[in-house]
């Protein structure tokens, strides 16, 4: 018996053959890591259970939304909030829609999903529907890299893909939203770091980086996941890939308007977001909260949100696990140290440590799962709900 990463006793199996092609054969383990540790037997199950739930719960929301809506309505209940705006990006580029006033909140978001949307839309003429077709894939790759993830673990599979489809926001990785496809970079690239595969785990991790700000957090990440291994010196020059594309989007925006901090400026311009010391971003959340305005509820839910962030970053430190713990710590405090809050609980479908460790719990403790399904469930129809009906989900 030796200690699993999350502090679960587990028994490493016996020796069996590598991988083909890079996959994992059925009943087959990664090599020795660095320190010498070894992952436990993933097996093919967990690919299957993964995309199950991930398709099942993508037909339940398909036929709970076409209750009382015509089939061509279906992609119109989707357009909305940031799919427009990255429909505006893939359609006309950062310069906007030139029929609409310029929105300088455009160049807050990276140019992955709207280049994939420009690829996509060749073959689907709808904007909307070409964004959520990558969601739909990207969400299946993701998925089953979470449950490999898990397994490596320790822990159940399907538990850690459930508990993040019983999500309240989980509407988002549904939505032509980056979040699908940031998942389905960032965690093949830690399942990789984890095996040593650290070309590997750099290049997707790059793929991540162009999609969200979140790739430089998964990038300082897997530094410290560097650093814990002890991996080779040698080694340590891809560290420096998933920075690049960071690197380059800064560039083209600065050969546009001369501002290397386009991306930030952009939130800034767009939303107001300033920094402001956490104390005072939480004042203002709460002032918004306990009020009656349109928003009083969508601020509570960023309450709760950051509090369970905060709550997920302490149970990593509790637990030593330093590289997680500065994916979302670094996450944690953009979000925190804003004006206002925002977007906190639709940042959470990224703490893909935090389905791990309740996989973990899971999987010793199988009533844990049915009461967060009771629990959670429930709030994840509300939010559907909200974000088809065009109010704030997240």
């Amino acid at each position: 018996m030796r200690t699993g990463s999350y502090g679960v006793s587990v028994t490493p199996p016996a020796e069996v053959p590598a991988e083909v092609g890079g996959e994992l054969r059925e009943g087959a383990r990664d090599r020795v890591h660095a320190g010498g540790s070894r992952a436990p037997v993933i097996t093919s199950s967990a690919r299957r259970d993964a995309l199950l739930l991930w398709f099942g719960s993508r037909v339940g929301i398909l036929v709970s939304t076409l209750l009382g809506t015509a089939l061509g309505q279906y992609v119109d209940k989707w357009r909305k909030w940031d799919v427009v705006l990255f429909a505006t990006i893939a359609e006309h580029g950062y310069d906007g829609d030139p029929g609409q006033p310029h929105d300088p909140g455009l160049p807050a978001f990276f140019p992955g999903l709207p280049l994939l949307m420009r690829l996509i839309h060749r073959a689907v003429p709808d904007w909307t529907a070409a964004g959520m077709l990558i969601s739909l894939a990207a969400g299946a790759v993701a998925m089953v890299a979470l449950a490999r993830l898990a397994e490596a673990e320790g822990a159940s599979g399907w538990m850690a893909v459930l508990a993040l489809l019983l999500f309240p926001t989980v509407v988002f990785l549904t939505a032509g939203y980056s979040e699908s496809i940031f998942l389905a970079f960032a965690i093949p690239a830690w399942l990789a770091a984890r095996h040593g595969r650290w070309p590997q785990a750099a290049m997707l991790a790059a793929g991540a980086s162009c999609m969200r700000i979140t790739g430089l957090f998964l990038a300082l990440a897997l530094i410290v996941e560097f650093c814990v291994r002890r991996e080779s010196p040698r080694r340590a020059g891809w560290l420096a890939l998933p920075f690049v594309p960071l690197a380059v989007y800064s560039a083209y925006h600065y050969s546009r308007s001369g501002d290397w901090l386009a991306w930030k400026h952009a939130q800034e311009a767009g939303w107001g977001r300033n920094f402001a010391w956490p104390w005072r971003a939480w004042q203002t959340s709460w002032r918004e909260a306990m009020g009656t305005g349109d928003f009083s509820v969508g601020f509570r839910m960023e309450i709760v949100g950051a509090v369970v962030a905060v709550c997920v970053l302490v149970w990593l430190l509790v637990l030593r696990r330093w590289s997680e713990a500065v994916y979302v710590g670094t996450q944690a405090a953009a979000l925190l140290t804003s004006t206002y809050y925002l977007s906190i609980p639709r940042s959470l479908l990224l703490y893909f440590p935090l389905w791990v460790l309740i996989a973990k719990v899971a999987t010793r403790k199988a009533w844990v799962m049915a009461l967060y399904a009771l629990i959670l469930g429930p709030l994840m129809l509300l939010h559907t709900a909200l974000f088809l009906n065009g109010d704030w989900a997240g």
